[in-house]
């Protein structure tokens, strides 16, 4: 068969993937991969369970130890 890809044909493959791009890159893209689909399922998994969020406030409170002062020019002439 023509369109088909035996066992062989993809250990091959593998092997050339594993040439170019190294073992340990694979297996820290994999692992990368690993934690993004973690991720994704916590997320999709802690929106079903959460209730909306409220609406952010339109203006931050700042820290109360956070001084907030005007800054004033000053011309040198």
């Amino acid at each position: 068969m023509m369109g088909s890809m035996s066992i062989w044909h993809w250990l091959i493959v593998l092997v050339v993937v594993m040439l170019v791009f190294g073992t340990k890159k694979l297996g820290n893209m994999g692992s990368d991969i690993g934690k993004a689909v973690k991720g994704f399922k916590d997320g999709v998994k802690g929106e079903e369970d959460k209730p909306a969020a409220p609406a952010a406030p339109t203006q931050a409170v700042a820290d109360k130890s956070t001084i907030d002062v005007d800054a004033k020019e000053k011309n040198k002439l």
